[in-house]
């Protein structure tokens, strides 16, 4: 009887045993189950948040696409009203004059210079306006020429100097990515005088990551880290045209120590 008992006993502790550790294998699964699911849920939520975020940047890189080239067909509008159609105006108003007949010698003279002088002006800021559409240089000789003129055009101007050196082999065939390569430069240079003031730039390519080019100013500078900032229409053109083209950008600027910047494609 005793030894029943303790034979009973052992098969109680044994059957102890194996349900505690079934319970225990149980609790593990249902314990790891739960840590991968909701482990799983946190991945899945912070991709969907890089994916929201990355949507939302690229809409407002669209945007400020849109929205530069808005401006940008407004600021050819107004300079073919101010510059050229008012002047037009003038002309006929003078040809008019002439048609007429019965002015003096002294006033027809005066008129035929007005034509004249009025003339050389509309062709002047016509050829001025289609530069700025689309570089005439740009399509004959190709982007190292380009910004050989665009830069020699900015160093006419009394308040900047601008340098250029070029040891890079740009390819001929990539014209498209060219003239964005060729607008980030425009886009640049007029941050640099509008913003930074500056009266020293550098521009720099190199034969490095594919094509780097060293873009540096000693104007006022500003703080990279300013939402701002990288809101402004210039940058966000700037950033369009870099993921455009699979470029990268880094920018590097402090105040009142100038801006340095180094994009490659």
């Amino acid at each position: 009887m005793g030894m029943e008992t303790a034979l009973f006993t052992e098969d109680n502790k044994i059957g102890f045993i194996i349900v505690s550790g079934i319970f225990i294998m149980f609790f593990m699964g249902v314990t790891l189950l739960l840590f991968f699911y909701f482990s799983k849920k946190k991945i899945v939520e912070k991709e969907l948040e890089k994916k929201n975020a990355e949507l939302q940047h690229s809409k407002d890189l669209i945007n400020a696409t849109l929205a530069t080239q808005e401006k940008e067909r407004k600021r050819i509008a107004q300079d073919l009203h101010d510059d050229i159609s008012s002047k037009l105006n003038i002309v006929s108003l003078n040809s008019h004059l002439l048609s007429i007949g019965g002015l003096s010698k002294e006033k027809e003279a005066e008129v035929t210079g007005t034509i004249i002088d009025l003339s050389a002006k509309i062709l002047e800021n016509s050829r001025r306006i289609a530069h700025n559409l689309f570089p005439p240089v740009f399509d004959k000789f190709g982007l190292n020429a380009a910004i050989e003129e665009l830069c020699k055009e900015f160093n006419t101007l009394d308040n900047v100097t601008v340098k250029y050196q070029n040891n890079a082999d740009f390819n001929t065939t990539l014209k498209e990515n060219h003239m964005h390569v060729f607008r980030i430069l425009q886009e640049l240079i007029n941050n640099s005088l509008r913003h930074g003031k500056a009266s020293h730039i550098s521009i720099t390519f190199n034969n490095a990551n594919g094509i780097t080019c060293f873009y540096k100013d000693n104007g006022h500078g500003f703080k990279p880290e300013n939402l701002e900032n990288k809101k402004g229409l210039g940058m966000k053109n700037i950033e369009s045209r870099i993921n455009f083209i699979k470029g990268t950008i880094a920018i590097d600027s402090k105040i009142n120590e100038g801006t340095n910047v180094i994009f490659s494609f």
